[in-house]
């Protein structure tokens, strides 16, 4: 079935102003997400604190979460962001005298890597495997990295410098076969990118809300199999992680039996109502059905930049690539701000800038941001 994208971009007012193609920071703002910010309001104003509501925000949240990984409401821990997922899972590693090792890559968002490398307090080593050309990362690498002491492979499904996508299936059969957990950090494609976490069969799942999932800062999210919260319990917590979060029990610690226990304090409220409009919407229009729009988009924007002469950095082999294209820039700020003055809205890291479309866009933003790179032609690499 395919997306209809302009009945949908007229659900999101930043396509009046600018052409947006900043997905991969954050995701366009529908009217429905505002909509849903503009009901918590009211009800503060008619309510006031709404306790019972709240709480079920949160339970409607971890629901349609599941639905979009395809796993269940008990594997799913609604956290205030990816690092607090990933923190409450750290917590809950290295407390016995197992293996104190956790191996990743050159090609991590800063948080993964500054979390494991705070764990060295704990006796906690970190190895970083670096990544091959295009950011690639080669599967023997890792494997020459994994060895009696690994306690965890932590790897981002897409790198956010340049949009390499990694071999999720080969890290995690790899792992496994050593005995080794595996946690992936989907911040980059989530939303963007079909992923189901049954099938995947990674130990752990992290993201956040703000990008291809439509929604606000505020919600993050850890996927956690049903034997990893039966082996592992957290030592950050906090209220909402009980088993009963209105036992108000300040004399024990009696965490949840499912993922609900790597949750922590009192949830951003406001920005579960605007996640769950976000979500609600995602999963109208179907994650599968916004990567056929995006990889159709992505093929465009590759084709337009080879003629006029730039270099796509992202690989475009299959499965080597998520939602975002990074063009190599000689100066990617100034490139970004020359394209935001021509109203189209891109970001950068690591000497390129970065397109990312979603399903709300179209060939013809395509061509406005091959337009405004042409016009720029002197800041392509």
């Amino acid at each position: 079935m395919d997306v209809d994208v302009a009945a949908y971009r007229d659900r999101f007012p930043i396509f009046k102003n600018a052409t947006y193609l900043n997905s991969c920071s954050q995701g366009a703002l529908a009217d429905t997400v505002r909509g849903a910010m503009d009901h918590y309001m009211d009800g503060m104003d008619e309510l006031g604190s709404h306790w019972d509501q709240w709480v079920g925000k949160q339970e409607e949240v971890r629901g349609l979460l599941a639905r979009l990984f395809n796993t269940t409401p008990g594997e799913v821990a609604v956290t205030a962001s990816a690092s607090a997922a990933i923190d409450s899972i750290a917590s809950a590693l290295f407390l016995d005298d197992g293996p104190r090792t956790v191996v990743t890559t050159s090609l991590e968002f800063p948080t993964a890597g500054q979390i494991w490398h705070a764990q060295a307090a704990r006796g906690v080593s970190v190895v970083h495997v670096p990544a091959g050309p295009g950011h690639l990362l080669a599967i023997d690498a890792l494997a020459a990295a994994i060895d009696d002491d690994t306690a965890l492979v932590s790897v981002t499904h897409v790198c956010y410098r340049n949009g390499a996508m990694t071999d999720l299936a080969a890290v995690i059969e790899l792992a496994h076969s050593r005995g080794v957990r595996v946690l992936v950090d989907a911040y980059q494609t989530a939303g963007a990118v079909p992923i189901d976490f049954t099938a995947l069969g990674a130990d752990f799942l992290v993201g956040g809300c703000l990008k291809y999932l439509l929604g606000m800062p505020g919600v993050g999210f850890g996927l956690v199999t049903k034997e990893a919260c039966a082996a592992l319990v957290p030592t950050s917590t906090g209220w909402h992680a009980a088993r009963d979060i209105f036992a108000m029990d300040i004399y024990g610690y009696d965490p949840a039996t499912d993922a609900r226990r790597f949750e922590a304090g009192t949830p951003v409220v406001p920005s579960l109502y605007a996640v769950a409009s976000g979500l609600d919407l995602l999963l109208e229009i179907g994650v599968d059905r916004a990567w056929e729009v995006s990889s159709n988009l992505h093929d465009q924007l590759r084709a337009g930049v080879g003629e006029l002469g730039g270099t796509v950095v992202t690989p475009g082999g299959t499965g080597e690539h998520g939602p975002m294209i990074a063009i190599a820039s000689t100066d990617e700020h100034a490139l970004v701000r020359a394209m935001a003055e021509d109203r189209v809205i891109v970001s950068s890291r690591d000497g390129n800038i970065r397109i990312s479309p979603h399903f709300y866009n179209d060939g013809i933003d395509i061509e406005a941001a091959l337009t405004s790179m042409r016009r720029h032609r002197h800041l392509l690499a």
